[in-house]
């Protein structure tokens, strides 16, 4: 069903593309405009086709990748081409509604059918635009496929018990390793990772773009990645796209403990740390189709049997159930999804805020703290605008 849905948004957005660009384009380029918009999109056609019947991780489907990713990228162009038409209509209008544009003669006026100047400044537009949208392109590419941000955070509680002092943690979320995201992407971050010598692994969701088995490159990457306080997850809602169980088993088989809504104890002397995860509210609509997966996230399960004297930190996909991850009595929760926006376009506006307050970075609530990751892949879009990846390295301290 995702697939048809995508399919359809993609076709609707290039049928719209091609209706302004034909009443705008020269007339000897207008009967070729189909045929430009099908040869670069027949290579992500048969990717999504093969997506629906069939596994696109290796063969021809493997193959196709990179030509497919030529259509994403003209995904990302078109709709920034169209944003720069729409502004540029916009613009029109208002100097319509305060100074009648002129034109050459009422006569010539009629032949065109409509007003001859605001063709000719729409094709101005459309000209200027077809740069300005590569050029956004290249750049959003660039930040996206480029080393990710390391964000080193110190973090201090009064009650952290002394033996965790110190205590360094890494960060990965939202890999959405895929389509988008290949091999060469995930052994980069691996690097990263070993370079930080993280004393906890963490992975906050989104691991996989839609199906289970594209999560391959990260099991090989990340199996022996050394973290003497242990290696431990939570799905995202990507992740239930599709049956999450052959994720959850690899996981596990490749040394990671998956906490949905469960908990997982460290202990360092007397002193105990405990780490919950909540499940991702996508578990009760796997498939887009109400499969349930799971009962979604519960803080009562992901608490259940900690003892009353553990230090409480808590892995949410989702930072809109840090309440809950609060009413379980965490400290400290990690969060991703919202990816920091991935593509904000104006300084000051972030598109995260569609999905809810909390977009990127820390957040405070009296003693308790928030921190949203960025993420390190890309969604649905290949590029990444004023919202890099992000590779997160915390340290705890007392005090």
């Amino acid at each position: 069903m995702i697939f048809f849905a995508l399919f359809a948004f993609i076709l609707a957005v290039q049928l719209l593309h091609w209706h302004v660009l034909r009443r705008i384009a020269p007339d000897a380029l207008r009967p070729w405009l189909p045929w430009i918009l099908l040869v670069l999109h027949l290579p992500l056609i048969l990717f999504f086709a093969m997506r629906f019947t069939g596994n696109t991780t290796h063969g021809f489907g493997h193959a196709l990748r990179p030509f497919a990713r030529i259509g994403f990228y003209f995904q990302a162009f078109t709709a920034m081409h169209l944003a720069i038409l729409a502004a540029a209509e916009c613009l029109w209008w208002w100097r319509a509604r305060h100074q009648l544009p002129p034109i050459e003669t009422e006569a010539e006026a009629e032949v065109e059918g409509h007003d001859p100047v605001r063709r000719a400044f729409l094709r101005k537009v459309a000209v200027s635009g077809f740069g300005a949208a590569t050029a956004g392109v290249t750049f959003g590419a660039s930040r996206a496929y480029f080393e990710p941000s390391i964000t080193r955070l110190t973090l201090a509680f009064d009650d952290l018990p002394r033996e965790f002092d110190g205590l360094r943690i890494v960060q990965l979320s939202d890999l959405h390793v895929g389509p988008l995201i290949g091999p060469s992407s995930v052994e980069r971050w691996r690097r990263l990772t070993l370079r930080e010598r993280p004393d906890l692994l963490l992975l906050t969701g989104d691991i996989v773009d839609t199906l289970p088995e594209e999560a391959g490159p990260f099991l090989a990457a990340f199996r022996d990645v050394p973290a003497p306080s242990g290696r431990f997850a939570i799905l995202g809602n990507h992740d239930y796209f599709t049956d999450p169980v052959p994720l959850w088993n690899n996981l596990k088989a490749s040394g990671w403990h998956c906490l949905e809504n469960a908990n997982a104890l460290v202990e360092r002397g007397s002193a105990c740390l405990a780490i919950m995860g909540l499940q991702d509210p996508q578990a009760t609509n796997g498939r887009f189709r109400g499969i349930r997966f799971g009962p979604g996230p519960s803080w009562i399960s992901a608490s259940r049997d900690i003892p009353e004297h553990a230090w409480k930190l808590c892995l949410s996909h989702r930072p809109d159930d840090w309440n809950l991850a609060r009413l379980g009595g965490a400290r400290l929760t990690l969060s991703g999804h919202t990816h920091g926006g991935q593509i904000n376009l104006f300084p000051g506006l972030n598109t995260a805020r569609l999905l809810g307050p909390y977009t990127r970075g820390e957040y405070r609530e009296g003693r308790d703290l928030l921190y949203v990751s960025r993420g390190l892949g890309v969604v649905a879009l290949p590029l990444r605008i004023g919202a890099d990846p992000e590779l997160v390295v915390i340290t705890l301290k007392r005090g």
